[in-house]
């Protein structure tokens, strides 16, 4: 049994500014921990290459992505001060992806319309 998809991921990777690693890595377990008790949440963490950071994270729904962005402002402001977003894809059904594109176009994303056969457990 399968469920339509409504679900959203954000994809991010910023380039941590030279000598900022250890304090850009400080900030995961501050995302993590503001994150975890999201409803919407679906998946949250860090991985890196080098100085580049990637933030795993899918959401429910656009209003969890939103929900999200707001409940994380202050530590991305801080994150923002040692990197740069190098790059942001939004995934998503296009009903979804069409709530964020207005919210969201500040951070000049890239965004990624999920075919309508794609299903859920």
């Amino acid at each position: 049994m399968s469920t339509p998809d409504t679900c959203c991921s954000l994809v991010p990777y910023f380039k941590v500014h030279a000598g900022k690693l250890a304090e850009f890595k400080a900030l995961g377990p501050r995302f993590v921990e503001a994150t975890r008790n999201e409803p919407k949440c679906l998946y949250y963490g860090f991985s890196y290459d080098g100085d580049t950071a990637h933030c795993r994270e899918g959401y429910d729904d656009a209003a969890g992505v939103l929900a999200h962005l707001e409940n994380v402002g202050s530590i991305l402001a801080e994150a923002l001060k040692i990197a740069d977003v190098a790059r942001l894809e939004v995934h998503g059904p296009a009903a979804e992806i069409d709530k964020l594109r207005e919210p969201l176009k500040g951070l000049n994303p890239q965004f990624f319309v999920l075919e309508t056969h794609a299903f859920r457990r």
